[in-house]
């Protein structure tokens, strides 16, 4: 980890360019109070620090509040509609949704369930706005439409009401998308790039530039990817042309590129083909935009993409089409860990070939996702900060490197943010520097805040405005992240237009913020392997995208990926080998390959494993279920200990892609976690059952005898660990087929199982096929229940089979068939 000596060393950047990048993998996840602390050293401020920006901050907010365009008509609607209304939040609902709902019955529905008991009637007249207004007028008529059809004091709608509905909801239905084309125009400057130029002229007058950013994401097809592409080169060219004739007070405007639209495969497993297709495809973008004279940004995305963008922006950097350019650049994110280190990488990256690269700083955009993903993935922490005052502190260190002599020349700080506090600190970074650099903001937002901040900054100082430009199809993931962060009642942007914030509140230093908390980190965003609380861990998992974790995985797979692996049945007595019955198992991705042999059982073995299971199930229904629970648990950790071999084996023997082997065995893990705990709790205490004359008996829950799970091939690992330590948990003996495909894996399970402490008799293992080993299985009176995963055709036959058994109970049979 980075510590406060180094994070703002100007000789950090002489160490080679491949220590900076491992420097960059290896700080996905840090240790947040620690790291965030170094960050606070870092800046070295202190309250006379805290007071002298605090006073400059309120001056500029005040200035700002008196400007008669400080409020946009979109800062009006957040206002009176913020997300911590119960209005506020079905707009953002019913903006998301409207955008990709393609029938119209199912959008009817929506607006039904949305708009209809919403108090609109409340927000009418409140603000000054007639943009709000209207908006409100028309949401509160849509209201009351749709509640004509709704029957009042037990009296039914009458014919006329129903007609006045079923006219009404069309009409509300195009209302409403027209509505959230309003709001989408607030934040897309045009459809198209010459809609966009033709809008842009009044700023452009005004001494703004601008960057065009063609809206469209992550490329789902080829198809995708080239119409992208497209639209990239058509926007190089209108823009190139275009800026010949603008006024030369500030630098022509830029064009933003997301790689992710370029490429349908823009992930780490694919880096070599990416490094290949979509560099070509970026360096022809570069080569249009050096011949027209725009420069071009690689715009930041989520953080699983940062290590594969900087390779991607290095070899288009280094290419002849850039060099002696100095227009290429991209943009960093302070709210990712990994911030600083890159802006090290990029300085060094700058020094060694003489270029200066453009570098947007801006705070981040995917800050919901990364932490949803960071808990669903199970790794050890968070890539972003968990308070957004964290991320403020990281911006600040970030700017003051970017403003430091060990960047000048090699990066042109452009500074993206709409915080008045950050602005102030920046403007009085830049003015003791006397470093060029320029501002950015959004379009539709922030006009008086920047007219405001250009007063202050060196002279040159000037800003650009990122500007959306695409189609009404394409505004929803940009639209969703709008709303989302300046419709919050905590977001400064909403803030700072709000005359009932006090402007003193505006202008808290974030390290004073970060003073009243007794952590750094945020307890109430508990870590990723903590999120189910004291009962249970979540299984722990690896970012296949990050080299510092995908690669120490696949140096472990690496050994044993060539091992040929002889099994059989693991039973409750000693099984000798039998040539005759053991069969070669080949890798279904390349049947050249060979992964192993199993032994498949007799049917005589498996009715004397009956026996077994039977003479075990009274003992073990009597084992504390502490004890049984303790035994599944050791199984999960071991599974995560092993991860890399059960991985391997998913592979090898059933074809898996490593997503999926990293899925398959968190799943496992999963499943003996909670049952484990669901055993205690079911199994553990008496359950209250009320007697038939209304009297309380108390029941224990019990096992039901000897339990055969039959499972699948396509989940070796999960589907058949679940089915085994749920049925064991619960106090039953069970009896396991794995599929005929994947019994290798399945064996290793069961070993670890042994490991863990299950008695031998309590859980075997039975490999073969149905004809032979199901038969005895479905065929035997003792067995009392039987868990089944795979075709419904399947499940019919065991299905009969069981209930064809003479004296002998109904069993339980559990089935999922057909994925259902």
């Amino acid at each position: 980890m980075l510590n406060s000596n180094t994070m703002l060393d100007t000789a950090i950047w002489q160490q080679d360019l491949d220590t900076l990048f491992t420097r960059i993998s290896d700080h996905y996840v840090v240790d947040e109070n620690a790291f965030v602390a170094e960050l606070i050293k870092a800046l070295n401020a202190d309250s006379r620090d805290f007071q002298r920006i605090a006073d400059k901050t309120a001056e500029l907010v005040r200035e700002v509040r008196e400007m008669d365009t400080a409020v946009d008509s979109i800062d009006e609607l957040l206002q009176q509609y913020s997300l911590d209304t119960h209005e506020g939040l079905m707009l953002m609902c019913l903006a998301e949704a409207m955008l990709r709902i393609p029938d119209t019955a199912t959008a009817d529905a929506l607006i039904e369930d949305r708009l209809g008991p919403a108090d609109w009637k409340s927000h009418l007249g409140q603000s000054d706005s007639w943009f709000v207004n209207a908006s409100t007028w028309g949401l509160l008529m849509t209201g009351r439409v749709i509640n004509l059809d709704h029957p009042r004091e037990g009296r039914p709608a009458n014919f006329i009401n129903k007609l006045v509905n079923r006219l009404g909801e069309p009409v509300i239905r195009r209302a409403m998308r027209e509505a959230m084309k309003v709001m989408g125009k607030q934040f897309v400057l045009g459809r198209d790039i010459d809609e966009a130029l033709k809008r842009s002229r009044p700023l452009f007058d005004k001494g703004y530039t601008y960057s065009y950013d063609m809206l469209g994401e992550a490329a789902r097809t080829r198809q995708d990817a080239r119409q992208y592409f497209d639209d990239y080169a058509r926007a190089i060219e209108r823009v190139g042309k275009t800026s010949k004739g603008l006024s030369t007070r500030t630098p022509a405007p830029s064009v933003s590129i997301k790689l992710s639209a370029l490429h349908p495969r823009y992930e780490f497993g694919r880096r070599e083909q990416v490094l290949h297709e979509l560099v070509d495809s970026v360096k022809k973008l570069a080569a249009m935009a050096r011949e027209y004279s725009v420069a071009l940004t690689i715009d930041a995305e989520e953080v699983d993409r940062l290590e594969i963008s900087l390779e991607v922006f290095r070899a288009v950097y280094e290419s002849d089409i850039c060099k002696g350019w100095g227009h290429f650049g991209l943009v960093v994110q302070a709210y990712s860990t990994r911030a600083l280190p890159v802006l090290h990488y990029l300085n060094r990256l700058a020094e060694s070939q003489g270029d200066e690269i453009p570098l947007r700083l801006v705070k981040g955009a995917y800050w919901d996702s990364e932490i949803k993903e960071s808990q669903q993935l199970g790794v050890d922490g968070y890539p972003v900060y968990t308070r957004k005052a964290s991320t403020d502190v990281a911006y600040l260190v970030c700017a003051r490197f970017l403003l430091s002599d060990a960047t000048r020349g090699r990066i042109f700080p452009q500074f993206a943010t709409h915080n008045a506090h950050t602005i102030s600190n920046i403007l009085e970074l830049a003015n003791e520097a006397s470093r060029p650099f320029e501002f950015q903001r959004l379009h539709g937002m922030g006009e008086a805040l920047y007219d405001a901040a250009l007063t202050r900054a060196p002279q040159g100082t000037y800003c650009r405005i990122y500007a959306p430009v695409g189609a009404h199809k394409d505004l929803l993931p940009y639209l969703v992240r709008r709303l989302l962060e300046n419709g919050a009642n905590s977001s400064f942007v909403h803030q700072l237009v709000d005359p009932d914030v006090p402007v003193e509140s505006l202008c808290v230093h974030p390290i004073e913020t970060l003073k009243q908390f007794k952590t750094l980190a945020n307890p109430r965003i508990p870590l990723p392997r903590d999120i189910f609380g004291l009962g249970r861990q979540n299984s722990r998992g690896v970012n296949l995208n990050v080299r510092s974790q995908y690669q120490p995985l696949m140096d472990e797979m690496a050994t044993t990926m060539d091992k040929e692996h002889r099994v059989g049945p693991l039973l409750a007595f000693a099984v000798e080998d039998d040539p005759a019955s053991q069969h070669e198992i080949r890798s279904p991705y390349d049947r050249r390959k060979s992964v192993g042999t199993v032994q498949w059982t007799s049917a005589e073995q498996a009715a004397r494993a009956v026996d077994a299971a039977w003479a075990a199930f009274p003992r073990w229904e009597a084992t504390p279920v502490a004890e049984r629970a303790a035994i599944i648990r050791r199984l999960g950790e071991l599974m995560e200990t092993h991860m890399a071999e059960l991985m391997t084996l998913c592979s090898r023997e059933g074809g898996k892609l490593l997503t999926d082997g990293v899925d398959e065995i968190k799943e496992a893990v999963d499943f003996c976690r909670y049952y484990a705990m669901k055993a205690e709790e079911l199994f553990g205490k008496p359950m209250p059952l009320p007697g038939p004359t209304g009297e309380s008996n108390e029941l224990m829950l019990a096992g039901k005898g000897v339990f055969a799970a039959i499972s699948p091939w396509n989940f070796p690992v999960a589907i058949f660990c679940g089915q085994v330590v749920a049925a064991a948990v619960a106090g039953n003996t069970v009896l396991a087929k794995p599929a005929e495909q994947t019994s290798i894996v399945a064996h290793r399970v069961i070993e670890l199982l042994f490991e863990a402490g299950m008695p031998r008799d309590v859980v075997q293992l039975l490999p073969g096929d149905g004809p032979t080993v199901g038969s005895v299985l479905t065929s035997d009176p003792r067995i009392t229940g039987v868990v089944f995963t795979g075709g419904t055709d399947t499940a019919q036959i065991i299905n009969r089979a069981l209930a064809a058994r003479e004296n002998a109970p109904l069993p339980a049979l559990i089935a999922e068939t057909g994925g259902m």
